[in-house]
C-alpha cells in the first residue's frame, strides 16, 4: 500500500496537547510523560510530529500505560499541506514524501531509538508504534540484525511502505508484534472494518467507524505497551 492510498483529511480530536518541545537525540521531539524506566517512539505518519492528534494519541498512552512518549520529527522541519492532500494533489506531495524517503530517515530513526537506551535517558524498556508511513519504521526498528535489540516491542496499523524484507527481518528478534503474526514472537491481530488509512490518527468525527477505530486502536496500543512494558 502506498502512501498515496491514505485518505487524509485532518480535525483536531479535541482537547490541548499537555507535553512539551525539546529534543531526542538532534531531533526535535515531543516529549510527554514521566516514567523514568519505559518510553514509547511514536514515528509520526503523513501528518507530522506537530499535528494535535499525534500529540493527544501520545498524551492518551503516557498516561494510560504508564510510559514517556517521545514523537519526533522525522520530516525535517517539513509539514503536508492538507489542501493538497485533501484535493488529491500527489503531484504536488510526493516531491516531499521522496525527500523523506526510507533510506533518507532510517537512519535518524534508529539513532533516535538507540538514544532511548543511553545516558542521559537510560531507558530500561522501549517500545516503538507507527501507523502508515511510520510502520515500515518499526519493523526496521524490530529487526534481527540489531544487537542489541533497539526496541523490545511495537504497534503497528494500516503501514505503507512496507516490503516483505522488513517483515522477514523480523524472524528470530523475538519481538512482540501488535497486529502481525510471526514464527517465535508473541503477536496480537486486531480487524478494523470499514476504515480506510490515517483512521488511527485523523478520527474524523463525521465517520462513526473512524471515530471509533481512533478510541479503540488507542486502547489497544495502550494495553499492549502496558503488557510489554509494564516490568520496567
Amino acid at each position: 500500500m502506498t502512501i498515496s492510498d491514505c485518505c487524509i483529511k485532518g480535525f483536531e480530536w479535541g482537547g490541548t496537547p499537555t507535553g512539551t518541545e525539546g529534543k531526542l537525540g538532534a531531533n526535535d521531539a515531543y516529549i510527554t510523560g514521566t516514567n523514568p524506566d519505559a518510553a514509547v517512539l511514536l514515528v509520526h505518519d503523513l501528518f507530522g510530529w506537530t499535528f494535535p492528534n499525534a500529540r493527544l494519541l501520545a498524551d492518551h498512552w503516557a498516561c494510560e500505560a504508564n510510559v514517556t512518549v517521545y514523537v519526533p520529527d522525522f520530516f525535517g522541519g517539513e509539514v503536508v499541506d492538507l489542501a493538497h492532500v485533501e484535493e488529491g494533489r500527489w503531484d504536488l506531495i510526493r516531491p516531499m514524501i521522496d525527500r523523506n524517503a526510507r533510506e533518507i530517515r532510517e537512519p535518524e530513526i534508529f539513532a533516535c531509538a538507540a538514544a532511548l537506551r543511553r545516558a542521559p535517558f537510560n531507558y530500561k524498556k522501549v517500545g516503538a508504534a507507527g501507523y502508515c508511513y511510520g510502520s515500515w519504521a518499526c519493523f526496521r526498528l524490530a529487526a534481527a540484525e540489531h544487537d542489541p535489540p533497539l526496541v523490545d516491542c511495537i504497534s503497528v496499523g494500516h503501514p505503507s511502505l512496507l516490503t516483505r524484507d522488513d517483515i522477514d527481518g523480523v524472524a528470530g528478534a523475538a519481538v512482540p508484534i501488535q497486529t502481525l503474526q510471526r514464527l517465535g514472537a508473541p503477536f496480537d491481530y486486531q480487524h478494523f472494518p470499514g476504515v480506510e488509512h490515517a483512521c488511527f490518527i485523523r478520527g474524523d468525527t463525521k465517520k462513526e467507524r473512524e471515530r471509533a477505530a481512533m478510541a479503540r486502536g488507542k486502547n489497544a496500543a495502550a494495553v499492549w505497551f502496558r503488557q510489554w512494558l509494564q516490568d520496567a
